[in-house]
């Protein structure tokens, strides 16, 4: 009997969507690895918490400054290029410097330079997603895509602070380095360029598109609305993100190494949220529930709202269980609003996607340097004061800062955002 051999071909956009959904996760691990690492590495030094918030906030300061060039470059060469390019440098990076938090020039020259590096990532990715995903996958691609990030930091949470009891902070760097060589490797192996059968605008067309249109991006009341809650969102994520070990190592004077799986909560929330986000909204898009601007300012305003109450009683509990379960509630309704603001890139501007993405991100990373060093700041302040970091006193201005933006962000984008494509 002859056999028939059955082969599923799968669509290559949904390939590069998952090596993207892969690219954020790994991106992630890095960055709270670092944090975990760093951390560690620090209070065993006696490192104090203005000088370490310095450290983590050398990463920003080259993120920011890649940001708008890394969405130039990806328009001119490709997203799959500068992608490729900006994997490379970054897993040199942490492959070859030391952690030593004696040496604190050569550690922030290495966190800015891999700062740049990832820089170039997300303008690249929404280059990619915007010459290949179809309109009616644009929320849940994207959405997905995105969790990576939080998946990453919710992997890297779990089991990093063991690799760090177990082998030391330095082999938090070398585990970085070899996932980011694996995923370049499988970059080469599967991605491509969009072809003139593909669901958007060629390479070689989007080439002679003409000069980016910058007045009319910086100009336009839309793209603003996207750029205050792109800023609100990462001020809330990196300040949570890089402070929370220390947050539970000494705010709450719990271990990490403690709190099992429960530490990774606020991490899996916001990749479960993302993605139940961008399914809602292609669901009411698709469906002619709502047209595209109303779902996009339902989903803002619903998820910034809600953390930003979350953000404001965190502090009232005292227990790990309590602030982890708050925390999560926080970030994850933090995530759903992506479907909102985050996609209406890909909305507004599908053509300049990536120019306008590191605009944005701009803003986000921003928000990255303000609010970590900020955060280190207030912690300083309420010692000096006499506030103990244990107390709940000392944490109260580290939570409300984020809350208060979430709503005055979330008004922002009701009033000025739309689903319409305004850059032709």
């Amino acid at each position: 009997m002859a056999t028939m051999e059955t082969r599923i071909k799968i669509p290559r956009r949904y390939v590069i969507v998952l090596l993207t959904f892969v690219c954020t996760n790994v991106c992630y691990i890095e960055r709270v690895g670092f944090s975990i690492a760093y951390t560690a590495a620090a209070d065993a030094a006696g490192v104090s918490q203005a000088s370490k918030g310095l450290i983590l906030s050398a990463f920003f300061y080259g993120y920011a400054v890649s940001q708008v060039p890394g969405g130039w470059a990806a328009q001119l060469v490709g997203g799959r290029r500068v992608l490729l390019f900006s994997f490379l440098l970054w897993s040199v990076v942490c492959a070859v410097f030391p952690l030593n938090p004696a040496r604190p020039a050569i550690l922030a020259s290495a966190r800015l330079l891999v700062g740049v590096a990832q820089g170039f990532i997300f303008p690249s990715i929404h280059t990619v997603l915007s010459q290949w995903v179809p309109p009616h996958e644009r929320s849940r691609s994207v959405s997905l895509t995105m969790s990576g990030m939080y998946l990453g930091a919710a992997s890297g949470m779990l089991a990093l602070p063991a690799l760090v009891k177990l082998r030391g902070p330095q082999s938090v760097f070398m585990v970085e380095a070899s996932l980011g060589g694996l995923w370049t490797l499988l970059w080469l192996r599967f991605a491509s360029d969009a072809s003139s059968t593909s669901h958007a605008l060629p390479l070689s067309k989007l080439k002679n598109e003409g000069g980016i249109p910058w007045r009319r991006i910086f100009l336009s009341p839309a793209i603003w609305a996207i750029i205050v809650n792109n800023f609100t969102f990462h001020y809330a994520l990196y300040v949570l993100m890089n402070w929370l070990p220390t947050y539970f190592e000494q705010g709450l004077e719990v271990s990490l190494q403690d709190m099992g799986w429960s530490k990774m909560l606020p991490f899996f929330t916001m990749f479960v949220f993302s993605n139940v986000g961008g399914w809602i909204a292609d669901f009411l898009i698709t469906r002619r529930l709502a047209n595209i601007t109303k779902t996009r300012k339902l989903l803002n305003t619903t998820g910034f709202v809600a953390a930003a109450a979350a953000l404001a009683v965190l502090p009232a509990f005292r227990s790990a269980g309590g602030a982890v379960a708050c925390s999560s509630v926080a970030l994850g309704l933090l995530a759903l609003g992506r479907a909102g603001f985050a996609v209406n890139h890909l909305d507004v501007a599908p053509r300049y996607a990536g120019v306008v993405m590191g605009v944005s991100n701009t803003a986000g990373t921003m928000a990255g340097i303000v609010g970590v060093g900020l955060t280190g700041a207030i912690l300083e302040a309420a010692k000096a004061a006499g506030r103990e970091i244990a107390g709940a006193q000392a944490w109260k201005p580290v939570f409300y800062v984020p809350g208060w933006l979430c709503l005055f962000s979330a008004v922002f984008f009701l009033i000025y955002s739309t689903g319409e494509r305004i850059f032709d």
